[in-house]
């Protein structure tokens, strides 16, 4: 993200494990998140897949680049996966050879086993000032689309860029928005052009957690607020994030590109800042992601976009220690690494939400029946549908998590039933995770118990 985004006059407006809502208008209103790396303490890859897969609604992520390893640890989970290459990459990408080169490395390998749906060409070039970047940054996503063509997965993977809201020279009031000149023409408008061509959507970062001050903290957090008037339109906004919305849509249009979609690439608001930051904490950040998700995936759209939903991607998964910047910088995350959220903001599924810290939790009482703690283990429901059962074995083996003992001739093997299988290997992942509720979800087909399953050699 690029926090050093344009700064913001009195009431200025400017604007990555789904929930899908019917398509109204434009892309289809999804939440997504951004799954950032940049710490020493997160989880494995696999890990997290497998996690957003079972104990969470989310269905999309963007990778910050093209891992192999965190491309194939979305493998066989059906999440939509968005890599990126990197912006020193972005020249040599201009060479089909390089392109061709660069997509045998890192895309077709890994696909259609994990369903990659998108590659964004660096991030918020425009905003880093390099010449270079910035005269390679079209010629390059071309390149890459020709490249997709000859390999036969253009209808499969979309090329497309994100920005941040400094592409804009003029952002209040909305309907006012303009991108800079120069950028416009010899950048802007040549890109824009080729995301009609081939369908892809115009990705933007906006973030009103950087655009507010204390007297416009209720209109960036979605709050009751007396409003925002844009004189030109008569219109009133009530939040920010759509008089954000509406100046990119505003300076799209000037140029003649009102038809190209926009998805929200970042967007978020971090539960912990510095003393001098406004609305830093988990009640703040809780506020901004829930009402983000209700807003962009209700059909309402924005005043000069209406009855649309965007695609939208929060950042972020995780909070990252290594981050550089202000406290606020290491604190977007919905989940810590041990993947415990940070605060609920409506992601889990129901039965994993009996872990969620809140703003000020309070001592919790434990009953005399429970055991004590590392005493519980992870069965199968009563009633749990068999092939439902025998996906989560597949799933927990297919990770690489030790399943010999319930093969043919392990401690476990017998009774050889799929129930009696799946309780051990759904153990073994609820162990391995921490022996957290939500581990223990399977799509609701597992259940956390005192009672301790083992028998004779096989042990729990």
């Amino acid at each position: 993200m690029d926090k050093a985004q344009i700064p913001l006059p009195t009431f200025t407006i400017l604007l990555l494990v789904v929930v899908s809502i019917s398509l109204i208008h434009g892309s289809e209103g999804s939440i997504g998140v951004n799954y950032g790396t940049v710490a020493n303490n997160l989880p494995p890859p696999t890990h997290v897949a497998h996690f957003l897969l079972e104990s969470t609604i989310i269905n999309r992520v963007r990778l910050f680049d093209a891992d192999p390893k965190m491309i194939r640890a979305f493998a066989h989970t059906g999440i939509a996966v968005t890599v990126t290459v990197p912006n020193d990459q972005i020249p040599y990408l201009t060479k089909l050879n390089f392109a061709e080169q660069w997509l045998k490395n890192n895309i077709q390998p890994y696909t259609p086993a994990t369903n990659i749906v998108r590659i964004l060409v660096g991030n918020e070039i425009l905003s880093t000032a390099s010449k270079l970047l910035i005269a390679s940054l079209v010629p390059a996503m071309q390149t890459l689309h020709t490249a997709l063509v000859g390999a036969s997965l253009d209808r499969r993977i979309q090329v497309s860029t994100p920005h941040s809201l400094g592409i804009l020279s003029s952002s209040s009031p909305p309907s006012s928005g303009k991108f800079h000149q120069g950028y416009d023409i010899h950048v802007l408008k040549p890109l824009l052009s080729f995301l009609r061509a081939t369908k892809s959507p115009f990705l933007i970062n906006p973030y009103p957690f950087f655009g507010c001050s204390p007297e416009t903290l209720d209109y960036a957090l979605f709050r009751p607020n007396s409003g925002v008037f844009d004189e030109n339109t008569k219109i009133v906004y009530t939040n920010m994030l759509d008089g954000q919305l509406d100046a990119v849509f505003s300076a799209m249009k000037l140029l003649g590109f009102d038809d190209v979609e926009i998805v929200i690439a970042e967007t978020g608001w971090p539960s912990k800042g510095d003393s001098s930051q406004v609305g830093v904490d988990s009640q703040s950040a809780a506020d901004y992601n829930m009402k983000l998700m209700r807003h962009v995936t209700s059909g309402n759209g924005t005043p000069l976009m209406p009855n649309r939903t965007f695609e939208t991607y929060i950042f972020a998964l995780f909070n990252e220690d290594l981050k550089q910047g202000p406290t606020c910088e290491r604190n977007f995350g919905l989940f810590h690494p041990n993947m415990t959220p940070v605060y609920d903001v409506g992601i889990l599924r129901s039965t994993a939400r009996s872990s969620i810290p809140t703003s000020n939790p309070t001592p919790k009482v434990e009953t005399p029946q429970r055991a004590p703690e590392g005493k519980r283990w992870c069965v199968p429901k009563t009633g749990a549908d068999i092939e439902a059962l025998q996906r989560n074995i597949d799933y927990v083996c297919g990770m690489g998590f030790n399943c010999e003992a319930i093969q043919e001739g392990g401690s476990c093997f017998l009774p050889n039933t799929v129930r009696a299988h799946a309780a051990y290997a759904m153990n073994v992942y609820y162990q391995a995770m921490g022996r957290h509720d939500y581990a223990c979800d399977f799509i609701q087909t597992g259940a956390v118990t005192d009672l301790d399953p083992s028998y004779g050699k096989c042990k729990y």
